[in-house]
């Protein structure tokens, strides 16, 4: 399969391309080369918010292009139709937030999305991000119809990840001590390993797949609890000790969800009671297969013990803010 990949340098475009290379399949990245290159494949230098959007050769034709970097409508556009004549597939990286609620567990892909923003904005923005992503899908279901492949992902997760939202968990439980954890243990949690979308994204475009799915996991429900365990018994020799909050003394002491306390949503919240209880059971009988959680934990970990140690972590708390929360907790017992 000849294969272009719209980024390709940076974290889920990275796991592309190793996943694509690794079956043995000719890979093109086409970006503006601000993010590094990768000597085992062409690249193409073109920022895609050219107009027009314009890739020379003029008869150069792949199977398949990977959309990784998609997310205002209006460049999207420019990109789909561009390559609407010169590829046989268009695969888009969506985002489970372009749903309009998240009221109810198990829900399908079916169900209501945004809609497209209007005015659209020039630049995305976290407000609109997820009615900017049902935008975007609806630009590339217009110009490649039923040969459009929609994935959308909850929290990606695995080595190489800029967010830091879940690295935090594997790296905070090896520093050993008590650490906070957020809610209860038995709180349901989805995430995927970008290695994990990898496989089944390459593997699908080769099948000339195409339709629309939720890309998160593990199949079978997963807990905080079960996470932080992983997370503990791959530090067993820091000791780590969690000390399980409940929402109400985090929401207390202004824990930020998400971003401070990473993987936290207050269960209290009816609009997000769905958020990480996604029905993924459409992708997993389309080959969709999750690595175990203990491989997810220990590689990256072992890949955030390569940064160097002034890392500015962009999630998790603060040392200081962290002590202070342990100890009002323990205060308030």
């Amino acid at each position: 399969m000849r294969l272009l990949i719209l980024g390709g340098t940076v974290f889920l475009g990275r796991a592309l391309t190793d996943a694509a290379l690794a079956a043995g399949h000719d890979v093109t990245h086409l970006n503006r080369g601000r993010s590094g290159g990768d000597a085992r494949v062409e690249t193409i230098a073109l920022d895609r918010e050219s107009i027009p959007f314009t890739v020379t050769p003029a008869g150069r034709t792949w199977d398949a292009v990977i959309d990784t970097c998609g997310y205002l409508p209006q460049v999207v556009r420019r990109s789909a139709e561009g390559l609407r004549d010169r590829v046989g597939r268009y695969a888009f990286v969506s985002s489970i937030s372009a749903y309009r609620s998240f009221d109810r567990e198990n829900f399908d892909e079916d169900s209501a999305l945004f809609d497209t923003p209007d005015p659209l904005p020039a630049e995305k923005t976290p407000e609109l991000y997820g009615a900017l992503k049902a935008g975007c899908e609806r630009v590339v279901t217009e110009a490649f119809g039923e040969r459009a492949l929609l994935v959308r992902p909850g929290l990606i997760v695995g080595p190489h990840d800029p967010t830091d939202r879940f690295t935090w968990w594997p790296w905070r439980a090896a520093q050993g001590g008590r650490f906070a954890a957020p809610g209860r243990p038995e709180r349901r949690v989805q995430f995927i390993d970008a290695r994990d979308i990898a496989d089944w994204m390459v593997a699908m475009l080769a099948r000339s797949a195409s339709g629309t799915f939720h890309v998160t996991g593990p199949q079978a429900p997963l807990t905080m609890g079960e996470l932080i365990d992983a997370c503990i018994a791959n530090a067993a020799d820091a000791a780590p000790e969690p000390a399980w909050m409940p929402d109400d003394f985090l929401k207390q002491h202004e824990v930020a969800p998400w971003s401070q306390m990473p993987l936290w949503l207050p269960e209290g919240d009816p609009d997000w009671r769905g958020f990480m209880a996604a029905d993924v059971s459409r992708a997993g009988a389309h080959g969709l297969a999750f690595r175990p959680l203990e491989a997810t934990v220990r590689d990256v970990l072992a890949w955030a013990r390569t940064r160097a140690t002034t890392h500015e972590w962009k999630a998790g708390l603060p040392p200081a803010r962290e002590k202070a929360l342990l100890q009002a907790w323990d205060d308030a017992k």
